[in-house]
């Protein structure tokens, strides 16, 4: 097992692992706000163990990357992808996003091509566009990221154990049965990254518009998405997104929440599998 680091043209440290052996076939993780490479920790053991090699990095300003002041937008996280792409020398790739990191796949797709790319997965993405605009009327109000950005800036710590605690694994739900260290454990990553990064990232993943890059797509993608999602709504997200691309395939998960990966890892595993050896 390795872990490292690649510095982009504009000097930033990304880290990332890389896990497996070389000549295995690559799934690169891309994870969502404000987290890290480790929450992808219940599918890099897994498809580790299926003989696949998981790459995973930490976005600009998010875990163990450079907290840099500047670049939080998805030109710049797409060029950081391709910056390990290109320092690992991957092909053939698999590119796995969930949440924000569903949009930088899209994007890093549409704007550095697909001779590297395989496949495409989408999970619980913020695509096509998550902020409601007249183009988009199904979008929550921008009214909604601006109360995330005010509450980021006026306490940081308990921002981020009430969305974990909360809506992100649906366990604000009846019946839920919160993990305390599953919440800890997205507390404890969201605590590593830079609030610079994160306030700014708000605005990356609610007001970029994914539109014209998912018609860019013309690889497979699997759009994977629960129908209780309480940060990234289903009616507007994962529908869309998967007729928007060329050779797209919807999956919907009754009662799932924005935090599947983790909460319904074994599920989401066995599909992630069975898409990515057809």
């Amino acid at each position: 097992m390795q872990n490292s680091y690649v510095t982009t043209r504009d000097g930033v440290e990304i880290f990332y692992k890389d896990w497996g052996p070389k000549d295995a076939p690559v799934i690169l993780f891309h994870h969502g706000w404000p987290l890290s490479a480790d929450d992808w920790d219940a599918q890099m053991l897994y498809f580790l163990g299926q003989g696949f090699r998981v790459v995973a990095h930490d976005r600009r300003g998010h875990g163990r990357s450079s907290q840099v002041w500047d670049g939080h937008d998805m030109d710049h996280y797409a060029d950081d992808v391709a910056a390990v792409v290109a320092h690992l020398d991957l092909h053939d790739v698999v590119h796995v996003g969930h949440s924000t990191g569903g949009g930088e796949v899209a994007h890093y797709i549409a704007r550095h091509g697909e001779e590297r790319v395989a496949k495409a997965v989408l999970i619980a993405a913020v695509p096509p566009l998550m902020v409601k605009t007249d183009a988009n009327p199904g979008g929550l109000p921008k009214s909604v990221f601006d109360d995330m950005q005010a509450q980021l800036a006026a306490n940081r710590a308990q921002f981020y154990y009430d969305v974990p605690a909360g809506p992100f694994y649906g366990y604000n739900r009846d019946g839920a049965k919160p993990s305390q260290g599953i919440i800890m454990n997205w507390w404890r990553q969201g605590m590593m990254g830079s609030t610079k990064a994160h306030y700014d990232g708000i605005v990356a993943f609610s007001q970029t518009d994914f539109t014209d890059d998912l018609r860019k797509i013309t690889v497979p993608v699997l759009v994977m998405h629960g129908d209780d999602d309480q940060i990234v709504p289903y009616d507007n997200s994962g529908p869309l997104s998967a007729k928007l691309v060329r050779n797209g395939t919807l999956k919907t998960y009754p009662g799932f929440p924005h935090g599947m990966p983790t909460t319904e890892a074994e599920t989401i595993n066995a599909d992630l599998l069975a898409f990515i050896r057809r």
